[in-house]
């Protein structure tokens, strides 16, 4: 017997086909329809626009009364997606008593695609990426494109709804600490100044490591930095 989430999810379905919102594809990947994934791309007249990254959706039976919990595959440099676990940082699905039983998953990929082009910059989770965008956006962007621009083929290739979902299977782009680093460093046009270089391959080594199969963990312990500091 199907649980109410389930009859909700389906609603979901139908929404999504009939809308066809432009750069959002969003299939199941599980037969109790718990578990999706789905391709953003980038907002239109943005430079992330012609970007596409992809994220798992993961529901629970108490769906809509709680929000899901969402995370990127391909992590963008984004100062509200977490570097290490690529998981969304937006106070409606972080916090449930701001989540609203109205919501849909067209609601939150349609959100997820706005914040891309635009950042929270209050409490980032990812603090390099914020304090790089206050401090040089123009690097920002440079660096954004650089690592996630995709060949032209793939972005002329339109995804469609998946008739068969279940058979779907979706290639993972990893970015490596080295992408990163060659990227940043080829790209800048000016030495950055000790402090700054020095706090930003910390977190990015730290954050790399981690993933790194079989690597002892980093025993450094970092201290919460506030937002306030992004300017210092």
């Amino acid at each position: 017997m199907h649980c109410r989430a389930y009859f909700l999810l389906e609603r979901d379905i139908q929404e999504l086909k009939e809308n066809n919102f432009k750069g959002i594809t969003a299939f199941p990947v599980s037969e109790d329809l718990m578990e999706w994934g789905a391709d953003i791309e980038g907002l239109q007249n943005t430079f992330w626009h012609g970007l596409f990254f992809q994220l798992t959706i993961k529901f629970t039976s108490q769906y809509n009364f709680v929000p899901p919990v969402v995370k990127f595959i391909t992590i963008p440099f984004h100062p509200n997606v977490d570097q290490n676990t690529g998981r969304v940082c937006i106070d409606f699905l972080d916090d449930p008593e701001k989540w609203n039983t109205n919501y849909t998953l067209s609601s939150i990929l349609l959100t997820l695609q706005v914040m891309l082009s635009n950042p929270v910059l209050e409490n980032p989770v990812n603090l390099e990426a914020a304090r790089m965008l206050i401090k040089d956006e123009s690097l920002y962007k440079q660096i954004v494109l650089r690592l996630f621009s995709q060949p032209i083929q793939l972005r002329e290739n339109s995804l469609e709804f998946p008739k068969d979902p279940d058979k779907l299977t979706r290639s993972i782009k990893a970015v490596s600490f080295n992408d990163y680093y060659k990227t940043w460093s080829g790209i800048a046009t000016s030495k950055a100044t000790e402090h700054y270089r020095s706090s930003c391959m910390l977190l990015l080594w730290l954050g790399w490591l981690e993933k790194v199969e079989g690597f002892p963990k980093p025993i450094i312990q970092l201290k919460e930095i506030s937002s306030a500091q992004l300017q210092s």
